[in-house]
């Protein structure tokens, strides 16, 4: 394979679309929506992906769709998935039992630069089920915690009971070394905490060094363009603000053209990019850029 993810020969095209075999080893309900399924290859290799890659998973008679990784690569010999409820695929994927199986292929694109991340600042910004794809970067960072300096997350949900990975929230806002804030839109009668879309608490007491500082963005696109303004204002380069793109990836390997932007694809040049590699691009920029005008 090419440094850029794209095939390098065309006999490599068929081991590409070969799906091998993952077995599911435990399932967890996160929501009404979303489940988490830990699974182990048939082979018991790792899977030796990076944070923020993907999968192509496939059920025979379903089809196959997208997955990213929501867990760390130190996470040797088995990996987590977290499944949304929104097709016929992912509704047979929430009817797996432990022992079934499913078909994976991958992994597939470039994740988040994790070499050019250490010795630096990380700020993780989520929405919704956002947190699923950053999970896998928040859990690298805290298995190699000596690795990187400050670790803060700054996570956002719809409502309290949509809030995703609640162990793993605790976890994290207990620990010394990371520091959190959540809030939810809408609260509840039990809800305590902070109240108000992901950019306010962001916007408000999160305090940063934009020179040693990374930004990785995951979330619904709406929120990209607020949560990109708010990191320039607190003067973030746009080469160190990273946002992990969704599109509506087909084959995974960058022939079929359904996820394509302008030149790029994303499931082979994404699905993390630079703010800097959106930037002028037509069917970008109305999604990513702040309200100021660019040419």
């Amino acid at each position: 394979m090419s440094e850029t993810g794209h095939l390098d020969h065309p006999e490599d095209i068929t081991a590409f679309y070969q799906p091998v075999m993952a077995r599911v080893i435990t399932k967890q309900r996160l929501t009404e929506m979303m489940v988490l399924l830990r699974l182990q290859l048939d082979s018991a290799e790792p899977l030796d992906h990076n944070p923020g890659e993907f999968l192509q998973i496939s059920l025979p008679g379903y089809g196959e769709a997208p997955i990213s990784f929501c867990s760390s690569p130190t996470q040797t010999k088995s990996f987590e998935l977290c499944v949304a409820a929104v097709g016929n695929l992912s509704e047979a994927m929430h009817d797996l039992r432990p022992g079934d199986f499913l078909g994976v292929r991958g992994p597939y694109g470039h994740g988040f630069p994790i070499e050019e991340m250490r010795d630096r600042d990380i700020l993780c910004v989520a929405g919704g089920i956002g947190l699923a794809p950053l999970r896998s970067l928040i859990k690298y960072v805290a298995d190699r915690r000596p690795e990187f300096e400050r670790m803060v997350l700054v996570y956002g949900a719809r409502m309290p009971d949509e809030q995703l990975f609640k162990d793993d929230l605790d976890v994290w806002d207990a620990r010394e070394d990371f520091e959190t804030l959540y809030t939810v839109d809408e609260p509840d009668d039990q809800w305590t905490g902070r109240t108000g879309v992901v950019t306010e608490p962001l916007r408000e007491e999160v305090q940063i060094n934009p020179e040693r500082t990374t930004a990785v963005v995951v979330g619904p696109p709406v929120m990209y363009r607020f949560v990109a303004a708010e990191l320039l204002e607190k003067g973030m380069s746009e080469e160190n603000i990273l946002f992990s793109l969704e599109r509506r990836f087909k084959c995974g390997m960058g022939k079929c053209g359904h996820c394509q932007l302008n030149d790029l694809y994303v499931c082979q040049d994404g699905p993390v990019f630079r703010y800097t590699d959106l930037i002028g691009r037509s069917e970008a920029i109305e999604v990513w850029a702040p309200e100021d005008e660019r040419e």
